[in-house]
């Protein structure tokens, strides 16, 4: 029983690394952003992963697991990535939008793969569930509003 803990606590830590790096990538686009819908389009999204990471820390210690800190090195390249496109881009609002869009297809494929290889208690698989369902709601705003821009 014990392994089968820590290999939750082990995937559900690389998800809120991941939230973490979205949380942090979405404030870097707001920052970013002179178009103020966009702007508190992308707060928004922060605070939603901020909550997300919450969520997934209180589902880890419910397993008795260690929460790891920070963020990952692929969302360290993810979030240099955003700001090159940031200061080189001439149409950034649009190129922030689909390093987003990027960002969130990535996000449901991770956890897609969590729902889909462990067999995860009742209650990580229903907030997991519920997270990747935001997230792909999201995809769809972001692609509308792609499209205005």
């Amino acid at each position: 029983m014990k392994s089968y803990t820590e290999q939750v606590g082990n995937k559900l830590n690389v998800l809120l690394e991941k939230t973490y790096d979205a949380e942090k990538g979405y404030k870097k686009a707001a920052e970013n952003v002179k178009n103020e819908s966009l702007k508190t389009f992308f707060n928004n999204k922060a605070k939603q992963r901020y909550d997300f990471g919450h969520e997934l820390k209180t589902e880890i210690k419910s397993f008795g697991q260690e929460v790891d800190k920070g963020g990952s090195i692929t969302g360290d390249a993810h979030r240099a990535w955003m700001d090159v496109k940031a200061v080189f881009s001439t149409d950034n609002e649009e190129s922030m939008l689909e390093e987003a869009i990027r960002g969130e297809k990535s996000s449901v494929e991770e956890y897609t793969e969590v729902l889909n290889e462990t067999s995860l208690p009742s209650s990580t698989q229903n907030l997991l569930a519920t997270q990747k369902q935001k997230i792909e709601g999201s995809l769809s705003t972001i692609k509308s509003l792609e499209d205005l821009s």
